[in-house]
């Protein structure tokens, strides 16, 4: 059995797997989630502000700490959207490489839909329930993967429309107004216009929805009194129910959203420009609804390390 580990570093969040390896079976180990917003800004800059690199080295050095206790053997940290965007990302690069040890991949959306692709179907493949193709949707806090295929992507494109970069771009008010509503869905639907002319939306059997914008409006779709991952992973949301969860977020005020107790307080600004991506892509694709899952880029990117320890 060998122990390895996985950093998934977003716009919004830093997220670890541990997970243990033994005869191609993978077995979390632990499974965590911090609020970071590294991305804060970098929409408008093309820069990390220093506070936001500030608390997620802070993060870095809890997250190496737990590595250490936990033994584990080999570590893969991979950082998305916002690190792509930024100019000063050497700063990043360098302070990542300092408190943990390895060098931060600074993957294109490319590469970040195809983890995501294949962490997020594994276990759907060859159940009646989930036909193919796939479509894999992963909504981040910079930018939305899209992936398209049977047992591997097919098709894939990356638009920066996270839910992060959206909030920052158009939201002023609180609640939002309608003219800012309108932007907002108007800026969605120009990207989707993007994403249709790189692979056929339409022809998807399945979506799949990743990520804390998708597994927040699952939560709240289901009525849970506490977030439960358990609960979450696989349940299938009807397409006019997350049209309604949508609209009904952005109606309300900042803090009639914190005061939902489903929504993270890092997510309770973004989450309703998440979901009316959510709302804006089932449309689009003409999907009746969406799986949620909680495996994703982490998991993708676990897999890809057990074939590589395989392969040798």
């Amino acid at each position: 059995m060998r122990r390895v580990a996985a950093i998934d570093c977003g716009t919004n969040s830093l997220r670890l797997l541990v997970a243990d390896v033994a005869d191609g079976a993978i077995c979390d180990v632990v499974r965590t989630m911090r609020i970071v917003r590294l991305g804060e800004g970098v929409d408008r800059t093309r820069r990390f502000d220093p506070r936001a690199l500030q608390r997620t080295f802070a993060v870095c050095r809890e997250y190496g700490a737990l590595l250490a206790e936990l033994d584990v053997e080999r570590l893969r940290f991979v950082a998305t959207s916002a690190t792509r965007d930024a100019t000063n990302r050497d700063e990043f690069v360098s302070g990542v490489r300092d408190i943990l040890g390895v060098e931060p991949e600074v993957i294109s959306g490319e590469d970040e839909a195809a983890f995501s692709f294949l962490g997020a179907t594994y276990e759907l493949r060859g159940r009646a329930e989930f036909p193919t193709p796939y479509l894999v949707v992963d909504i981040g806090g910079g930018s939305t993967e899209f992936v398209l295929g049977v047992d591997r992507p097919q098709a894939m494109t990356s638009v920066d429309i996270g839910c992060v970069r959206l909030t920052e771009r158009h939201i002023r008010s609180d609640p939002p107004s309608a003219s800012e509503i309108e932007a907002l869905r108007a800026d969605i639907r120009r990207a989707l216009d993007t994403v249709s002319a790189r692979l056929p939306l339409t022809d998807a059997a399945t979506v799949v929805g990743l990520a804390g914008s998708v597994t927040t409006v699952a939560a709240l779709d289901l009525g849970l009194a506490e977030y439960d991952p358990s609960r979450i992973h696989h349940t299938r949301i009807p397409a006019t129910r997350v049209h309604a969860i949508a609209e009904k977020l952005l109606a309300m005020s900042h803090e009639e959203r914190a005061a939902q107790p489903v929504i993270h307080p890092g997510r309770v600004d973004v989450i309703a420009a998440g979901a009316l991506v959510l709302d804006e892509v089932l449309q689009r694709a003409r999907a009746d609804a969406v799986v949620v899952s909680e495996h994703d880029i982490l998991d993708g990117i676990v897999r890809a390390m057990v074939d590589e320890i395989d392969q040798r």
